[in-house]
């Protein structure tokens, strides 16, 4: 992990190159869920990336500032196998000083209210 210019922690100073294009791929192909929150994030004081590679990882979205990472999660989510990576995935990004937050998309599209009434607090 190194600083960014804001002071905020950036996940990692090397990641890896082939993940770039899949990541540009889907900041193309956003879901409708990633919709709601890029509209939210617009808004919010604290800047967010979407699809941030970093290591072997891609964050939904990422904020160095608030050294937090939103991720939202659809139904192979809660597969066990699934489970357990993202479980994995979650310790190593804490590891690195970052806060994990996961919403399903049914949370997004039933609760969107509040999910951003979390988020802001």
């Amino acid at each position: 992990a190194r600083r960014s210019r804001d002071g905020g922690i950036v996940m990692q100073a090397k990641h890896n190159k082939q993940l770039v294009p899949f990541a540009k791929q889907l900041r193309k192909e956003m879901t409708k869920e990633e919709g709601f929150v890029v509209g939210f994030s617009a808004a919010y004081p604290v800047r967010f990336s979407r699809q941030k590679v970093s290591g072997k990882y891609i964050a939904d979205f990422y904020s160095a500032e608030a050294k937090l990472i939103i991720e939202l999660d659809g139904s192979q989510h809660f597969e066990e196998e699934h489970e357990k990576t993202d479980k994995k995935r979650d310790a190593e990004l804490n590891k690195l000083g970052l806060q994990v937050i996961r919403y399903t998309n049914d949370d997004i599209k039933k609760h969107f209210y509040d999910v951003c009434t979390e988020l802001a607090e």
